[in-house]
């Protein structure tokens, strides 16, 4: 494996474990520093939450979340190989709560199962209708509640996001190439 296809935890007790990945078409993990300030954002509610990963790709997200001590993490997946490396990486690590589940996520958003603490929306970057449907799915079949905090990745264009007026911004940062930010479901 070259080093492109080994990603490293960077917190929590899986802290410097190494999860290996299949190179995928449109596979794009979520780069260290970018996840480093994202957890240092969710630290104070990441403890027992219940976490939902749409666009999971390499399961990095979800796994930082059970490093962390996140209860619980349903990651999404469309793609039959990222599930393949999920499960295997799920195995390494032995984790036991995390459910994989290989599928179409606005399919899915359309069902009505239950209320998640932390939500992850990092979908392809050629793709934005994504990240809009998502957004609406979550918000039209009740997948947030109350003080759910939902983390969005997206790449840095002059599109704005346009989130639900009761999602209010809490922090944002912004790379040359990157747009991401944690909102606050009020």
């Amino acid at each position: 494996m070259n080093k492109k296809n080994v990603l490293r935890i960077i917190g929590g007790k899986f802290k410097r474990h190494k999860i290996y990945i299949k190179h995928t078409k449109n596979l794009r993990p979520t780069q260290n520093f970018i996840r480093e300030t994202l957890f240092n954002w969710l630290k104070k509610y990441i403890q027992n939450s219940k976490c939902l990963d749409c666009f999971s790709g390499s399961g990095i997200l979800g796994i930082e979340a059970i490093s962390r001590n996140a209860k619980f993490v349903t990651s999404l997946e469309i793609n039959k190989n990222s599930i393949e490396n999920i499960k295997k990486n799920k195995k390494k690590l032995k984790i036991k709560n995390m459910e994989i589940i290989h599928t179409n996520s606005l399919i899915w958003l359309k069902k009505k199962k239950f209320k998640y603490d932390i939500i992850f929306l990092d979908p392809p970057y050629n793709n934005t209708k994504l990240l809009k449907k998502s957004i609406f799915l979550l918000e039209k079949n009740n997948w947030t509640k109350k003080n759910t905090i939902i983390y969005i990745e997206k790449k840095n264009n002059k599109k704005n996001v346009i989130t639900p007026k009761n999602w209010i911004i809490q922090k944002e940062k912004k790379t040359k190439n990157i747009n991401y930010g944690i909102y606050l479901r009020k």
